[in-house]
């Protein structure tokens, strides 16, 4: 699957795309990830890519000219959505993930400053994303959070496919304990500084461990729910 990210900062995705299960997936060929210099796109001495905005305000706001020349630019080898990342945006959910795992490519486009000129929005974008109720200086972090978690699930990504069952952030329908959080997980050694492993997990009693497994994942989904409702009153 094919990433093309659209940035002012592309340097930010070269060391992401040498470590890790993102950086063996490239180095197997099963992961392309290009950042494009949105600078790369203009036409001017100074290589501006950004402008005060129409009515004022505070900032500077991204131009659509250099944006849209480097959308289309891009189309011509990926055919995926289009996505930006706006606070209002679609929340980034597993299942986000698993749909745009679908797709034939992503281009992801990275916002600066006070935003980008919202006919990049009208025009150009497929889809809307924010990973979270909180500022960030521009779209490079969310990008990065999108390109790990759709690389996650492509064939051959993740050694053991096992695991992606596991480590969700909620078990996936068809799953036995589908729409809970994951249960707490341990290794060696079965002490460590008074810490111990819960006996049931060292017992060897299969049904036990998944008895307790089950219980955990309640008590933490419904942990989470009653934090959630107390945040929103």
């Amino acid at each position: 699957m094919r990433f093309d990210v659209i940035s002012i900062f592309p340097q930010v995705f070269e060391p992401f795309a040498s470590v890790g299960v993102v950086g063996r997936a490239v180095k197997e060929g099963r992961v392309e990830i290009r950042a494009h210099d949105l600078r790369a796109f203009t036409h001017d001495a100074h290589r501006q890519v950004d402008d005060a905005p129409f009515g004022g305000g505070a900032g500077m706001v991204l131009k659509p000219e250099p944006v849209f020349e480097a959308v289309e630019a891009v189309r011509r080898e990926n055919g995926g959505p289009v996505i930006l990342f706006e606070p209002w945006g679609e929340p980034f959910t597993q299942g986000v993930a698993r749909e745009l795992a679908q797709a034939p490519g992503l281009i992801l486009v990275c916002g600066r400053y006070e935003g980008i000129d919202d006919r990049v929005r009208a025009a150009l974008a497929d889809r809307e994303l924010s990973v979270g109720d909180f500022v960030l200086s521009g779209g490079e972090i969310p990008a990065l959070a999108v390109i790990d978690a759709v690389a996650r699930l492509l064939p051959g990504v993740v050694g053991d496919p096992q695991s992606l069952e596991q480590d969700s952030f909620r078990h996936p329908q068809g799953h036995e304990q589908a729409g809970l959080l994951g249960y707490p997980q341990y290794t060696r050694p079965a002490e460590f500084r008074g810490l111990n492993v819960p006996e049931v997990l060292l017992s060897g009693d299969h049904a036990a461990i998944a008895r307790w497994r089950r219980e955990q994942s309640e008590r933490r989904t419904r942990h989470r729910s009653e934090n959630l409702k107390g945040v929103k009153s």
